[in-house]
């Protein structure tokens, strides 16, 4: 079983959402990330999806994009993006696919994948970021503890192995101190795994490799391509 980690699908397959003018690699995107997923990823492997899945605006236009996905392999978790509006609750979601075992949404909660607990929420901006405003402040500490609780549970059911999904990287683009680097630091999980960041200049804000003992891994599908990264060969 492998791990595979893709973000910012940003599929519109009801609402009219061309992603190309945001550059040329962005042409045919939907198409590349079908063929691509198909080629890379088995129908026993683990998929992260860390959010901005889909342009729709209500639960049916996202149902859209969510039932290309699931007739693609492998089990797949999802966690919201900024621009998920569609989503409601993961619970809610999940109903929409009480068959089907390989669509599973995350939010607070925990979810087992081999030895590791895998820990979500969506995250937010961080103070200092220059898009950041006073009203920001309590979206960000209400997420760092949305992230602190699911980590604590997790702890509390005896697992030591963890996985962080977020959709928002954890830092801004000072690399400084947030709750959320604080509660990684705190529970060392064994990968962070996030997306949000576009283009060539903000790729280079995101925390990327190897940091005190924690792998970091920026998977926004232009960033990697439009290509499912591979974060674990032999799980």
């Amino acid at each position: 079983m492998k791990v595979f980690a893709i973000g910012d699908l940003h599929l519109s397959s009801v609402v009219n959402k061309p992603m190309d003018i945001f550059g040329d690699n962005w042409k045919n995107h939907q198409e590349k990330i079908v063929k691509n997923w198909s080629e890379t990823v088995g129908d026993n492997d683990i998929v992260f999806v860390v959010g901005d899945i889909s342009w729709g605006t209500k639960i049916k236009e996202g149902k859209a994009d969510l039932d290309i996905i699931a007739d693609l392999p492998g089990k797949k978790y999802f966690v919201r993006g900024n621009h998920d509006y569609w989503w409601s609750t993961a619970n809610a979601l999940k109903k929409l696919y009480i068959d089907n075992d390989d669509m599973n949404f995350l939010n607070t909660n925990f979810v087992t994948v081999s030895n590791f607990a895998v820990c979500s929420t969506r995250g937010w901006l961080t103070p200092n970021d220059e898009s950041f405003e006073e009203k920001d402040m309590v979206i960000y500490k209400r997420e760092a503890n949305r992230l602190k609780i699911s980590l604590e549970q997790a702890k509390n059911a005896g697992f030591n192995d963890y996985i962080v999904l977020l959709h928002y990287p954890p830092t801004n683009s000072n690399f400084d101190d947030t709750l959320f680097l604080q509660i990684i630091e705190e529970y060392k999980p064994k990968y962070v795994i996030y997306g949000h960041l576009h283009g060539k200049e903000g790729f280079e804000y995101g925390i990327k490799g190897e940091h005190n003992g924690i792998e970091y891994h920026l998977v926004s599908s232009d960033y990697i391509d439009f290509i499912p990264k591979e974060i674990i060969s032999n799980l």
